[in-house]
């Protein structure tokens, strides 16, 4: 089995020691993402945009994910980021968890990690 690391660059990739995305075995697994902005829509569409570019350098899209997880240290910030969600999944909505949980720095209001199948 071939594995492929993807790397977006981001500050805690290289603090951590760890990659964007691996895909493996027809699966592409997207870390926890964090993004930037002053709220938690802001950072919601900003963690969106940068999972985006790691599916589409793996081959996939969100119309691909299966399995969706956001991790927030507010669970009523969350409802404000449903709109944006409809916006990227679409037709297409993965199985979801929601978790209330402290980020790697305050200043982050949600966390998103995804996994996707590759198409055929």
């Amino acid at each position: 089995m071939t594995i492929k690391r993807i790397s977006s660059g981001g500050e805690f990739e290289a603090k951590i020691g760890y990659c964007r995305a691996v895909v493996a075995g027809g699966w592409v697994h997207v870390a926890g993402t964090v993004g930037q902005g002053d709220d938690v829509t802001a950072q919601c569409r900003s963690a969106l945009k940068t999972i985006s570019k790691a599916l589409t350098e793996a081959g996939a899209s969100f119309a691909d994910v299966v399995r969706v997880t956001y991790m927030l240290p507010d669970r009523s910030e969350f409802e404000p980021c449903w709109p944006i969600l409809r916006e990227f999944f679409g037709e297409n909505p993965p199985a979801t968890s929601m978790i209330e949980c402290g980020l790697i720095e305050p200043k982050y209001r949600i966390e998103i990690e995804v996994t996707a199948y590759l198409p055929e």
